[in-house]
């Protein structure tokens, strides 16, 4: 018999052959993603206030980014559940409604941030390398059509994941599921295999592609000549950079140790009891990996938004002129 998935030992159609050691996720999981709550909360509620109070003039990059700020800001804020659950070692008290929403949501949000972070660098690729043609594509109405439908497309890819998270009492422990239960688990590696081919690696390929394309022209003689046009050049220098790591060392670490897993669960037999549980390991070890990116996105922001940083130094300006004004008093 085996723990499946953070299951503990389960019965009857659910045995498996192997016996995993997950005692290490008990720390590593409630510490790591309460860092990322309390420090991925704080940076996108402000992030979200300067974009809905301090910035003036809304362009389609900031459409999308208010757009991944809410997604980051919805994650992190399914991570309490998540940092109880595991410090309880595996015991929800939320009941199975909640669980669904809470697993729904996790997965919901994680994909679209790979979405809207892809429409971040795709847009900033366009006014690249098609300066003059991106006028007529890139606008508001555009990039709020655009995000509706990744939207819509996150709801109706995701919706299955209400149907696949399952709970079950095991012995006492009620286990909220990361994937399924274990005689739904065939159909649940499909359908977690195509969500992970549409929603991250032809995402991820668009990234590559786009910034691959914007480095190469950023190179070219003559770009980045003049005090805007260098400015423009080293914001979407700082927006590659940025991207590209939320992407490598986020996404992608969480994604293939993932993979590996789910085959080595679906091989069941074949594979050695050893390899499966390195496995199990690895995966536990990325998961904090990816819930790290609602840390990284608020750089985006604060670094690649010149509208962020105007209205930040134009507030400690004003503050200061208002600390000059007063007069000082004696006591």
């Amino acid at each position: 018999m085996a723990t499946f998935n953070n299951t503990g030992t389960i019965n009857g159609s659910n045995q498996y052959r192997c016996v995993l050691n997950e005692n290490f996720k008990y720390i590593l999981l409630p510490v790591s993603y309460t860092l990322v709550f309390v420090v991925g909360l704080g940076l996108n509620i402000t992030a979200m206030y300067v974009i809905l109070f301090r910035t003036k003039h809304w362009k389609p990059s900031t459409i999308y980014m208010i757009n991944l700020n809410v997604c980051d800001t919805l994650y992190t804020l399914t991570l309490p559940f998540l940092i109880y659950y595991y410090a309880d070692e595996n015991d929800w008290p939320f009941g199975e409604p909640m669980c669904k929403l809470i697993r729904f949501l996790f997965y919901t949000n994680l994909y679209g941030s790979i979405l809207f972070l892809s429409c971040i660098s795709l847009h900033r690729f366009l006014g690249v390398c098609h300066p003059v043609r991106s006028l007529s594509w890139m606008n508001g109405r555009r990039a709020r059509l655009v995000s509706v439908g990744i939207w819509t497309t996150m709801l109706i890819f995701q919706a299955p994941i209400l149907y696949f998270s399952r709970m079950k009492d095991n012995g006492g422990i009620w286990v909220c599921y990361d994937t399924t239960s274990k005689e739904l688990f065939n159909d649940f590696l499909v359908y977690s295999s195509v969500v992970m081919f549409l929603l991250f690696v032809l995402p991820f390929g668009v990234v590559l592609v786009c910034n691959g394309l914007m480095v190469r022209k950023l190179q070219e003689p003559g770009v980045g000549e003049g005090p805007m046009s260098q400015r423009f050049k080293q914001k979407s220098v700082k927006m590659i950079i940025i991207v590209l790591l939320a992407f490598m060392l986020c996404f992608l670490p969480f994604h293939m140790n993932r993979s590996i897993y789910y085959t080595f669960r679906y091989l069941d037999k074949q594979v050695s009891c050893s390899m499966l549980d390195y496995a199990n390991i690895a995966y536990k070890v990325t998961r904090p990996l990816a819930s790290l990116n609602s840390c990284i996105d608020p750089i985006l922001y604060f670094m690649a938004g010149q509208g962020f940083r105007s209205s930040i130094k134009s507030k400690k300006a004003k503050a200061r002129s208002e600390n000059m004004k007063s007069p000082s008093t004696s006591l």
